[in-house]
């Protein structure tokens, strides 16, 4: 996809018909169910755990994948009345880009304010900063899909690693996240990696450039850590001599499908946009708009339409300048069917983007991240879809986000490496405005390290993964305080991912 300048820039009111009385609080009734605990697929549509379809229709809200390391706009918002905003739009789903710069143990976020605003945020980590985001989502009836945009916040990369993100760090990244929010399914699904493209390719075997079978090892990497999770695989940019969007076509998929260990949790995902990102053949045909649907169908429609497996665009967008760009929505909203006409039978969706800084696209929003960009908001109407059950916080989300639960952070540092092993400290800080009674810091390391001694605190180990508890003298945290302890393991090289601390 063509849109270098986008990504550097960088609640679902149900379509039913009028209801009164008893059957409006059936009706009600019913939609506030709809979408409870983790979802699965069968055939092109997506069920809950109940086995009732459900329709993403939703918004990107970037940031976390760039140098700020957290979504935009909390400089001019409060987190949760953007999710409140989204829900009274009537949009149910957010897709949360970001890049494996927030593993990365102590990443903070930047160009937050707490002003009045986003006062529970203060102090913490990046993906602390994403717990509390899921948290008040999942309460507020959203849902959330993880896309990993970027291996790190330098830019888009063509294929799933570079020189400095190898396979196995992005893999070790997956499971990390898979693992934080497990029990907690207000993340519904990871979308594996944002639009790879040439030379990235589909089923020519190339285990270096065959993104089908790259998906299929990161998702069954996922799935080992958490199988309820749904795992959206996107298109790449050319097959067969067919060029399309970054990310955009799927078209591999009729002779080479991504098979996962656990069935029935496979999303396949494209991205479409509009002139205003990129000039492409078919908005010149004579025939425009009305070739779009052959062009759909043949990118990325044909799954849905033949059953394979629910097709989800996770982008599109449009500033919706040109009259050509007015065209190709109208057109989109179109092929992607009316939840009046189809339900949840039908196509799923996020709008690129929420964020009015995306700098070919614009947003929901206007500049003032305040003020809603009626127009386009009013093309999506027909396919937004009935928002989900609030969910309640699971492992990994902390409770009230309004500041009445306590909070911590950690820090972790290697003091000494002597390649057979290493010594580390981990400082706890409580963040919030309660005590600390107790805390558990967590964190995974990318190798084979084992603790091989730990005070001031007890540790289990599973794999990878280390979960460490605070000593009975050191439990009580006041707030401002910090407490710590300390650990030997081998073999060195300790750094760790996934850096978490939980509080009671």
């Amino acid at each position: 996809m063509f849109h270098t300048l986008r990504r550097a820039l960088c609640v679902a009111a149900a379509l039913l018909l009028p209801l009164t009385g008893v059957q409006s609080a059936r009706a009600d009734a019913a939609a506030e169910a709809v979408g409870a605990g983790y979802w699965h697929t069968s055939g092109r549509q997506i069920l809950d755990a109940a086995g009732q379809p459900v329709r993403i229709a939703g918004v990107n809200w970037f940031g976390f994948e760039t140098a700020n390391h957290v979504v935009h706009g909390l400089w001019a918002r409060d987190y949760k009345s953007m999710i409140d905003q989204m829900k009274s739009l009537g949009y149910n789903t957010i897709r949360m880009p970001y890049s494996d710069d927030i593993l990365k143990p102590g990443t903070m976020p930047d160009s937050i304010s707490h002003d009045g605003k986003n006062t529970d945020l203060r102090g913490l980590t990046s993906l602390q900063v994403l717990d509390r985001i899921v948290a008040y989502a999942g309460r507020s009836g959203l849902k959330i899909v993880l896309d990993r945009h970027r291996p790190d916040a330098a830019g888009q990369s063509a294929l799933w690693y570079t020189a400095s993100v190898p396979e196995s760090t992005w893999i070790t990244n997956l499971k990390a996240l898979a693992t934080r929010y497990k029990g907690n399914s207000t993340v519904v699904g990871i979308d594996l990696h944002n639009e790879p493209h040439d030379p990235a390719c589909w089923g020519c075997g190339d285990t270096s450039r065959d993104w089908r079978l790259a998906a299929q090892r990161a998702g069954n990497a996922v799935l080992s850590a958490n199988p309820e999770l749904l795992i959206m695989v996107e298109g790449v940019q050319s097959y067969d001599g067919t060029n399309g969007w970054w990310g955009g076509n799927l078209m591999g998929v009729a002779q080479h499908p991504v098979q996962l260990d656990v069935p029935n949790r496979l999303v396949y995902s494209a991205h479409d946009y509009a002139t205003s990102v990129a000039q492409q053949s078919w908005f010149s045909d004579p025939s425009f708009p009305a070739n779009m649907p052959g062009i759909w169908d043949k990118y990325w429609g044909y799954i849905f339409k033949q059953n394979i497996a629910p097709v989800w665009l996770g982008e599109f967008g449009t500033t919706l300048q040109p009259s050509v760009d007015q065209k190709w929505l109208a057109e989109l909203v179109k092929y992607l069917r009316s939840t009046s006409a189809h339900g949840a039978d039908s196509f799923h969706w996020t709008f690129w983007s929420w964020n009015p800084n995306s700098g070919d696209t614009g947003g929901i929003l206007k500049d003032d991240w305040q003020t809603v960009d009626t127009a386009k908001d009013a093309y999506l109407a027909p396919i937004k879809a009935p928002g989900f059950d609030p969910g309640t916080p699971g492992p990994g989300g902390p409770g009230d986000p309004g500041g009445s639960t306590p909070t911590c952070t950690a820090a972790y540092t290697v003091g000494s490496d002597w390649g057979g092993g290493f010594n580390a400290e981990v400082k706890v800080t409580n963040t919030g405005t309660l005590p600390l009674k107790s805390w558990k810091v967590t964190w995974t390391w990318s190798g084979s390290q084992k603790v091989t001694s730990m005070w001031n605190a007890s540790h289990t180990q599973n794999g990878a993964t280390v979960a460490a508890v605070n000593a009975t003298h050191n439990g009580s945290v006041p707030v401002g305080g910090s407490a710590g302890f300390g650990l030997g393991g081998a073999p060195g090289g300790g750094g760790v991912t996934g850096l978490s601390c939980t509080a009671t």
